[in-house]
């Protein structure tokens, strides 16, 4: 029951960390997304090292990468590099409730990624969200006379990033500091090459900017350690219900805080994507239910 209570307080606190990501990135709205992701990836990358170097683990880290993995963890970088980026552009762009859509339907698009890339099967009923969560993004399209690019691909690259994560074989934080080691250099090169052309914005701004740069680091790693801790002690379900914190409350961040618009029309589209979220998960509890009971009277 102890470690019930903890995994769920890590896993609250990992996702009211993302859920306040708005306001953090918001704050360096004035420096490019590519100069902010650079940053993100570079001190990520620092403060990850230092802790495999403190767990002394950097040998079975190395062991495990044979170039089936380093491939995986390849895909994986690029993956998260992009979704990092559209997120912080959308965020310093004014458009944090279209990002909060992407992740509103990434469990949705998560389980059709699972039919497509591993075979799995699903439920008669588990198609009927998915057709609604199709139909949201068809009716946002016509009736807002755009589609919601941004929002399809923060779903589509952070689906597929964890669809590559799911054969891979390091634990999470392990994981990260390979991807963000993969990354480092280009970073890096980045920074300096915006240094030297006299766009560079590190030590340019105000100390607050600077240490929010460096920051991003931290940021990073907390919420994934506070997940990884997370998994380990609570169900799956329990996750499941939780990782609506996130999108929940950077759509509200959006509306009340930052005064995004958020016409009609977008009310009808993100409310036929939380139809297709609860129907999806009442379907599940009923499913599981039934599966207990079948193993019960067969026991």
């Amino acid at each position: 029951m102890r470690n019930h209570s903890e995994g769920t307080v890590f896993a609250i606190g990992a996702y009211l960390i993302w859920g306040m990501f708005p306001i953090y990135w918001k704050q360096l709205d004035g420096i490019s997304a590519l100069q902010l992701i650079a940053h993100r990836i570079a001190w990520s990358f620092a403060l990850l090292g230092i802790l495999v170097l403190g767990t002394r683990s950097s040998r079975t880290l190395l062991n495990a990468l044979d170039r089936r993995a380093a491939r995986t963890y390849l895909g994986a970088a690029v993956l998260i590099s992009v979704n990092w980026f559209a997120y912080v552009w959308a965020v310093t762009h004014g458009l944090i409730v279209e990002a909060s859509l992407g992740y509103f339907i990434n469990p949705l698009l998560s389980v059709l990624l699972g039919v497509i890339l591993f075979g799995e099967r699903l439920r008669l009923l588990q198609w009927l969200p998915l057709g609604i969560a199709a139909l949201a993004v068809a009716y946002l399209t016509i009736t807002l006379g755009s589609f919601p690019w941004l929002a399809v691909l923060l779903a589509v690259t952070f689906g597929l990033y964890g669809a590559m994560k799911k054969t891979a074989p390091l634990g999470a934080m392990f994981g990260l500091a390979v991807e963000t080691g993969i990354l480092f250099l280009p970073a890096v090169g980045y920074l300096v090459a915006v240094e030297v052309l006299g766009t560079g914005a590190f030590f340019h701004g105000t100390p607050q900017e600077d240490l929010l740069m460096i920051g991003a680091g931290i940021v990073t790693a907390v919420p994934l350690l506070l997940f990884a801790a997370a998994v380990t002690r609570v169900s799956m379900t329990t996750i499941g219900i939780l990782q609506y914190l996130t999108p929940t409350m950077q759509f509200l961040i959006g509306i009340a805080v930052y005064h995004e618009p958020f016409p009609k029309a977008r009310l009808i589209g993100f409310s036929l994507v939380w139809v297709g979220l609860a129907l999806f998960w009442i379907e599940g509890i009923f499913a599981r239910r039934s599966l207990a009971r079948a193993q019960a009277g067969g026991s």
